[in-house]
């Protein structure tokens, strides 16, 4: 560990671990929008697509230039943008084919431009760059290009952030309000290529669009508010960033697709334990609903059968008996019913309970007869089961719009609300 911590205090891998952790945030940062608009797979385009810009920077300048490449990925990735949205404009091919036709085309274009030029005599230009990155032969002026794309991307998206929040979520409406859609669109193109271009010495072309998408999918399984997704998600690239380079030097890993790893981990992770969307809660909420549905089951019935046994309740229920004990208890402890094990009954606050599930029930049953044309013999089943999921508000309004009935279409009294 002392060799490691060694290695990660010299020069490159500071100078390494420092781009890496700009390139994750702004990565992040912009990767949220790309995400939300349904551009991951732009974004990967436009990562593919800068490849010519670099061939024909090198074969202008006739020397290897960070400014020189920047410019021309930029200009290259402008040129993608630009070809990939005429063609969805005016011609009749369908928008991921069209985003296809251009990248792998430029792609190839690039390819094959550099692949040339590493033949020519006293040309030292690679490849395996390009593609997978080198972050450990990053220079001060790869650092400062990245730090001004960063600086860049963060006032871009503070300055536009309303702007920005309008054309993802309501295109429509901000088309109405006069907002420039297409405008934030190239910009965002044009923001895209500059991030892209900045990344490409940290992880690649075929990288980075890991770092565009990864972390702000993660960020958005974890919140549902924009604010906080864009800020989760400059930290958690910052964050697969650093692990990807500890992990890169400690295991000897190539450091791009270290981060990458680190960074689809994060992502298995929010997938699982999510408070919002992760399978575990889901799955926690599911079964805390069932068991509320259990309870107010059980209440209902005993308000039609009271002094019932435990074992009638489990067999009209259809639990097991470890199961109906396990309710009944709890429901004796929250005190909705009372008695001992061959004769409960409900309490004071059981039948309040129980009033307002025959209500929601009778209530529905109407309601589906009057205004959703419904036969009787066709309501039963599913009052059945909204009457679980009808709130007090909801039955208050439905209760108004059918004139406050007295009885359901079977005949039977509607107990009124609270």
């Amino acid at each position: 560990m002392s060799e490691v911590i060694e290695l990660l205090s010299s020069e490159w891998a500071i100078r390494a671990m420092l781009t890496s952790c700009m390139v994750g945030i702004m990565c992040g940062m912009l990767g949220t929008f790309l995400v939300l608009r349904n551009m991951s797979l732009i974004g990967d385009a436009l990562s593919h697509a800068i490849l010519p810009g670099i061939f024909f920077a090198f074969l202008i300048l006739g020397a290897y230039s960070t400014i020189g490449f920047f410019i021309g990925s930029s200009i290259a990735g402008l040129i993608a943008a630009l070809a990939m949205s005429w063609i969805q404009q005016n011609i009749p091919t369908k928008n991921d084919a069209a985003i296809g036709i251009i990248f792998t085309a430029m792609f190839s274009i690039g390819v094959i431009g550099i692949s040339w030029l590493s033949h020519q005599e006293g040309v030292h230009i690679d490849m395996k760059d390009f593609l997978f990155g080198n972050v450990l032969g990053i220079s001060n002026e790869d650092i400062w290009l990245t730090f001004g794309v960063l600086v860049y991307t963060i006032v871009s998206i503070v300055v536009f952030y309303r702007y920005l929040f309008l054309v993802t979520f309501q295109e429509t409406i901000a088309k109405t309000m006069g907002v420039p859609t297409k405008m934030l669109h190239y910009f965002l193109m044009l923001l895209l290529s500059f991030v892209v271009v900045a990344s490409l010495r940290a992880v690649g072309v075929i990288l980075v669009v890991a770092m565009l998408i990864t972390p702000a999918a993660t960020a958005l399984l974890l919140t549902d508010k924009l604010k906080i997704a864009i800020t989760l998600a400059a930290f958690l690239g910052m964050i697969s960033s650093v692990l990807g380079m500890f992990s890169a030097v400690l295991f000897d890993l190539p450091p791009g697709p270290a981060i990458s790893i680190v960074a689809t981990i994060f992502y298995f992770f929010a997938v699982l334990f999510s408070p919002i969307h992760g399978l575990v809660f889901k799955k926690l909420r599911e079964r805390k609903e069932t068991i509320r549905i259990e309870k107010e089951d059980i209440i209902k019935y005993l308000s039609k059968n009271t002094k019932s046994s435990m074992d009638s309740i489990a067999a009209y229920i259809g639990l097991a008996d470890s199961k109906a004990k396990s309710l009944i208890g709890s429901l004796v402890t929250s005190n909705f019913i009372t008695g001992q094990n061959n004769a409960y009954e409900l309490t004071t606050k059981g039948v309040e309970q129980a009033n307002e599930l025959i209500r929601a029930h009778r209530l529905w049953e109407t309601y589906q007869v009057e205004a959703m044309g419904l036969k009787e013999h066709q309501i039963h089943n599913y009052a059945e089961h909204m009457e679980h999921h009808l709130t007090g508000e909801i039955l208050t309004e439905i209760d108004k719009d059918l004139g406050y009935p007295e009885n359901d279409p079977h005949g039977s009294p509607i107990p009124k609300g609270k």
